[in-house]
């Protein structure tokens, strides 16, 4: 439960915090007084005050104060606004969701890219857990002698695709044979189910040899059982932001995007179709003590279809990637409902 502030403190606050995302300089009282209809005794005070209970932080070189961890949280909890994006801003993000796609993997990625180009952070998308995605349909498609191709479309149109090299050479005949033992046992089935000892699941209707069988199990396996795919855009936006001129904060950023699953980790931690900011030490690790992560796990007509999540600074424009993540996510529920995609 956020602590109760008046409504002249809740002002000063959010003016205070708004300042230091803008310019990265400490706020004094003299910055806020053309803004509020306050003396600047009375911002003191109050400025004093907000320090007190752990809302501001006073630097050593400086007469200004920054906003804590403390402060931010309530920021996002009781004060920020989330429509913050100019009518440009949209008309990029309606254009850019306009490109045709093949997958819905391929859509979740292009809105990544056009969150960081849209709030100039670096954006990380972790690919959905699609065990529970229901198959409808499976291809097979020889590529030679002993190299087969296999195609997975599930209802949320994502697609799981697969090179399988053999040991000996296979015939269009136990192509087709696969191809129908396949989409008899598994079509109208959820993915989790290749997870299963297929073996003996589909081996009273085998005509062709086990070996082959076998083979082609293991490798369908490998690409719905492996660790989630991680896309990054946007990595070199961070270089100019004066919080990543200290080379430890600088270094710390690479080694997090350096191991991706640390911040996959963070993102597989949201609740379906909600956003979640965690701001510094809110996410227990101590390599991201200096960073914030806002993710949004995004649904269509209930299938996870990735998460999205933005890194950065403390210091973010949270504002700013709130509402470019709503937008980007009604566009997409809009076109989706309109046949567009």
């Amino acid at each position: 439960m956020s602590q109760e502030l008046d409504k002249r403190k809740k002002k000063i606050l959010q003016a205070i915090i708004e300042e230091y995302i803008e310019t990265a300089e400490p706020v004094s009282s003299g910055n806020l007084v053309n803004q509020l209809e306050c003396s600047s005794a009375t911002i003191r005070n109050d400025m004093a005050e907000l320090e007190k209970i752990g809302f501001l932080e006073k630097p050593h070189t400086s007469a200004g104060r920054i906003p804590s961890q403390k402060g931010y949280r309530y920021y996002v909890d009781e004060l920020i606004r989330d429509d913050k994006l100019s009518k440009k801003e949209m008309e990029i993000i309606r254009d850019r969701l306009e490109t045709k796609v093949n997958a819905l993997e391929d859509l979740t990625r292009i809105a990544t890219t056009t969150l960081s180009e849209i709030t100039h952070y670096t954006a990380i998308t972790i690919g959905p857990d699609v065990n529970n995605h229901i198959i409808v349909d499976i291809k097979f498609v020889l590529l030679g002698s002993r190299v087969l191709m296999a195609v997975i479309l599930t209802d949320s149109g994502i697609i799981r695709e697969s090179i399988i090299k053999f040991d000996e050479d296979i015939t269009q005949v136990q192509v087709e044979d696969l191809t129908n033992i396949f989409k008899n046992k598994l079509v109208g089935k959820p993915l989790e189910t290749m997870s299963s000892p297929l073996e003996d699941f589909i081996m009273d209707e085998m005509k062709t040899g086990i070996n082959i069988i076998k083979k082609v199990i293991e490798e369908i396996n490998k690409i719905i059982l492996e660790s989630q795919q991680v896309y990054l855009d946007g990595a070199n936006k961070v270089v100019d932001m004066p919080e990543f001129k200290k080379i430890d904060v600088a270094k710390d950023f690479l080694n997090v995007l350096d191991a991706k699953d640390l911040v996959a980790d963070v993102l597989n931690t949201g609740v379906a179709d909600d956003i979640k900011i965690y701001i510094g030490e809110e996410t227990e690790k101590e390599e991201l003590k200096n960073f914030s992560i806002v993710t949004f796990n995004h649904l269509l007509q209930g299938k996870d279809i990735g998460t999205i999540g933005i890194i950065g600074p403390t210091r973010m424009d949270y504002s700013k990637v709130i509402s470019v993540m709503k937008y980007i996510s009604k566009k997409i529920n809009d076109d989706f409902k309109n046949g567009k995609i």
